[in-house]
């Protein structure tokens, strides 16, 4: 009798265990995909100050704390015109989104872009004191919609599980960041226009000096241990 209580007993046990193992797995790969999104805002702040812009522009992002693999299809910036009396504008026609040695289109995006994609963006002003705040992408990620006549995102900024199914290089880029063995970059270049407010801004008249703003970001792979409850962090 007590050996068979012993056998019942180890049964138990050993479903206890594979129990607990198959939560645990599951647990790890439910958020073996999230990664994390940071804006290295020292670059912009050297940038801004070499150009001295650092007591008139401010430039900040919102983002998350983590994100799944491919969520992330627009970036979220505030730009801030610190100065008492200049006017700042955002020449959106010539921003880019660098990354992977290309250079794409940016789009500011608008609550149903309707609009032809071909025809120029008008710049943004940013009046003293004051601040924008718009949702930015690249023209490439962004499908039309027919039956709704608009624009909207629909790919990410980022493929980063497209890394996989490319060639050998990027399968190997694709293994390494997944490891956490890399982390992938990609840059928000803005173009700027800064001028006395009352000089305005139009095609070939009155054109302020640019500048070139770099907002460089990294992307990298959370450990599975950020699932665990102590380590979790608020969006």
């Amino acid at each position: 009798m007590m050996r068979g209580s012993n056998d019942q007993n180890l049964v138990v046990l050993t479903l206890y265990i594979i129990g607990v193992s198959y939560t645990f797995n599951r647990m790890i790969e439910s958020i073996d995909d999230k990664v994390k999104y940071e804006f290295k805002g020292a670059k912009f702040t050297e940038d801004s100050t070499e150009q001295n812009l650092q007591d008139q522009i401010g430039i900040s992002f919102k983002l998350n704390s983590s994100y799944s693999l491919d969520d992330v299809k627009e970036l979220q910036v505030t730009i801030e015109n610190k100065s008492d009396n200049l006017a700042v504008y955002v020449d959106w026609e010539n921003c880019t989104l660098e990354y992977n040695k290309q250079s794409r289109r940016v789009i500011r995006l608008s609550p149903s872009l309707t609009r032809d994609l071909a025809i120029p963006q008008t710049p943004t002003l940013v009046t003293p004191k004051k601040s924008i705040t718009e949702k930015v992408t690249a023209e490439d990620v962004l499908e039309f919609d027919a039956t709704a006549g608009t624009y909207s995102a629909k790919k990410p900024i980022v493929n980063i599980g497209g890394l996989k199914n490319g060639g050998p290089p990027q399968k190997k880029l694709y293994n390494d960041f997944m490891n956490r063995g890399k982390e992938l970059e990609f840059s928000l270049q803005l173009v700027l226009r800064v001028s006395d407010f009352r000089v305005g801004i139009a095609p070939g008249v009155n054109i302020p000096p640019t500048h070139l703003i770099d907002c460089p970001f990294i992307i990298k792979k959370l450990p599975w241990t950020y699932a665990l409850p102590w380590n979790k962090k608020k969006k």
